[in-house]
């Protein structure tokens, strides 16, 4: 299914055209309808995705729950449930995939404008609009909360995971942060040393690693208390920052603006000057 949605996603085109020939001739019916019925199905699209944020979601709780049991060390558990880890891995791997697409491509948001304005303005003028195809008012509310992210899944899932700390008062926090940074870790080894690196086989493993690490980094910095960036956080952040900067800048600026604008603590007093100025746009 994730696959179906990034390749759905990348192939999205959006409206535009027939939407700006309906706002210059509000009058005529063939040109409202025509914008009407490319609009809707790509709505239905729309939908789709954000339903499956919503599976991310419980899918990223239920793997936590498993990987931050105190049973083991973090490490420990990656090494014993490495499907699990894997599990993990291709979530984050998919989150920052489907932000990176989503960032560059500001036809979903006009086209779910367009669609709610229409949807209103049918409501006030008594039309009923197809029953099959409408999304209902509070779906339509939470979807545009949903899309008007800069990275929608991985707030999703930065959420989930804050939440997922604040409703196990009972799991040690270290626990969600250590396992956070332990996988953040290993993508970074892998990626800087050259006896694993020249084990991968495509750009395509090292662009998984690369957006594995940075996912958990985000997710690290939202649940701890002091996150990333300070001195003592257990993630090496100059040495993560710096295996990005070493790649060819088109297949990296998307994760670089995830670090730079989806991080809670990158503004904070108590990250170094030196890392602040290594993520400054160029």
């Amino acid at each position: 299914m994730s696959r179906v949605v990034l390749e759905d996603l990348q192939s999205y085109r959006g409206a535009g055209e027939e939407i700006r020939q309906a706002i210059q001739s509000p009058g005529v019916e063939g040109v409202q309808e025509k914008a009407w019925s490319a609009v809707v199905p790509l709505v239905a699209k729309l939908k789709t995705f954000y339903e499956f944020s919503q599976k991310l979601e419980s899918s990223l709780r239920c793997l936590l729950d498993v990987l931050t049991s105190s049973a083991s060390t973090p490490t420990q558990h990656l090494e014993q449930k490495q499907a699990l880890a894997r599990q993990f891995a291709h979530i984050m791997h998919f989150t920052l995939r489907f932000d990176e697409l989503k960032m560059t491509n500001p036809a979903i948001q006009n086209d779910f404008s367009y669609y709610r304005r229409t949807i209103s303005r049918m409501r006030i003028n008594n039309v009923s609009a197809d029953r099959g195809n409408e999304v209902n008012n509070e779906l339509a509310n939470r979807m545009s909360l949903f899309y008007a992210s800069a990275t929608p899944m991985l707030k999703t899932l930065s959420d989930a995971t804050s939440k997922f700390v604040s409703d196990n008062p009972d799991v040690p926090i270290e626990n969600t942060t250590d396992c956070l940074s332990t996988m953040a870790c290993v993508c970074k080894v892998m990626l800087e040393t050259p006896e694993y690196r020249s084990r991968f086989t495509s750009e395509e493993t090292v662009l998984f690693c690369l957006r594995v690490m940075v996912g958990v980094i985000i997710l690290y910095d939202h649940v701890h208390p002091a996150g990333a960036f300070v001195k003592t956080s257990n993630i090496d952040m100059k040495g993560c920052i710096r295996v990005l900067k070493e790649q060819p800048p088109s297949s990296v600026e998307g994760l670089l603006n995830a670090l730079r604008y989806t991080t809670k603590h990158l503004n904070d007093e108590a990250t170094s000057k030196q890392i602040k100025t290594l993520l400054q746009p160029n």
